[in-house]
């Protein structure tokens, strides 16, 4: 079987955490394109980011292998790779910081604040835990061992060195990581607790919100218990042995526990994007494993405090 020939590395350092676009151009039996910017015009036609392309190519930020500036007269040249960084959209800060909980040269564990997306999807790019810790650390091959939703905060892992990535992520997929979380959710004594929830879960693509079905075998598996009432508001360890979209949140909603700070369970509410007012109370507390490339038993605690449990009028306006 023909090896695939390695792609060159880049010619473009990170900007802000975010690794430069890479493209392989393809062959062209018919010249249909005698030069770059033709190849470029016909890619993007059609989209906001033709515009922003042909602007690149004007201002020399397209580079080739060595960081040979190209423009769009350059002739097309089939198979070779080019590389430029993204116009990106100005994002609004998430003023709270990441916390490092362990690093050692293999894995990397933070705290991740609530509303700091895990990793660059959708409008979530720069503003996200794993390019603010490659810019702010200063470890450019960080790689994500698993996610967490963007309002959840707790524990993350990193894969420091791109060989350990796969390795980490495994454990996640094969379920040999104990997670615990804890959340804030209204207390009602008619909720016999502790009790395993065992249902199936679905999501759809372009639907925000995950949704329950009888339709299938179950998929999603969680624990959930109570550990303090405060004020009628209930602290909850939650223990999922599965790992669903919003699992535990369609879960606690399911028992009439709908977890404090939920913007979409029971109903969807549309919160502008720099509202840091009221973080959904949920926490991913304990990361318990053995690390499979240094052979360590590894328990780790979150630092970080649900704020509604102690301050909830603070909680609530959001006052620092």
């Amino acid at each position: 079987m023909r090896r695939r020939a390695q792609a060159p590395p880049s010619p473009l350092p990170q900007q802000a955490g975010i690794d430069p676009v890479r493209l392989r151009l393809p062959p062209d039996p018919d010249g249909a394109w005698p030069d770059l910017g033709s190849y470029l015009a016909e890619r993007y036609a059609g989209g906001p980011g033709a515009e922003a392309v042909a602007r690149l190519l004007r201002t020399g930020r397209v580079v080739g292998p060595g960081g040979r500036v190209l423009a769009a007269r350059d002739p097309y040249e089939p198979g070779g790779h080019l590389w430029f960084h993204r116009e990106l959209p100005a994002e609004p800060p998430v003023p709270f910081p990441l916390h490092v909980r362990h690093r050692d040269a293999h894995l990397l564990v933070v705290d991740k604040p609530h509303f700091l997306a895990t990793t660059p999807r959708g409008s979530h790019v720069t503003q996200t835990a794993l390019a603010r810790l490659r810019d702010e650390l200063d470890l450019p091959s960080l790689s994500p061992a698993h996610r967490l939703d963007r309002l959840t905060a707790g524990l993350v892992m990193f894969a420091v060195q791109p060989r350990d990535r796969g390795a980490y992520q495994l454990l996640f997929q094969e379920r040999k990581v104990h997670k615990e979380y804890e959340a804030l959710a209204p207390h009602d004594p008619r909720v016999a607790l502790p009790r395993t929830l065992r249902s199936r879960i679905e999501k759809v693509r372009g639907v925000v919100a995950a949704t329950e079905t009888e339709d299938g075998e179950p998929n999603a598996e969680s624990r959930v218990e109570l550990t303090g009432v405060r004020g009628g508001l209930g602290r909850y360890r939650l223990t999922p042995y599965t790992g669903r979209t919003h699992q535990l949140r369609v879960h606690m909603n399911s028992l009439g526990l709908p977890i404090l700070g939920d913007p979409l369970y029971p109903r969807v509410t549309d919160p502008a994007p720099d509202d840091y007012r009221r973080p959904l109370q949920l926490l991913a507390r304990v990361l318990a494993f053995t690390d499979p490339v240094t052979g360590a038993a590894h328990r780790f605690e979150s630092g970080l405090a649900l704020r509604a449990w102690h301050d909830r009028a603070g909680w609530e306006t959001g006052a620092p």
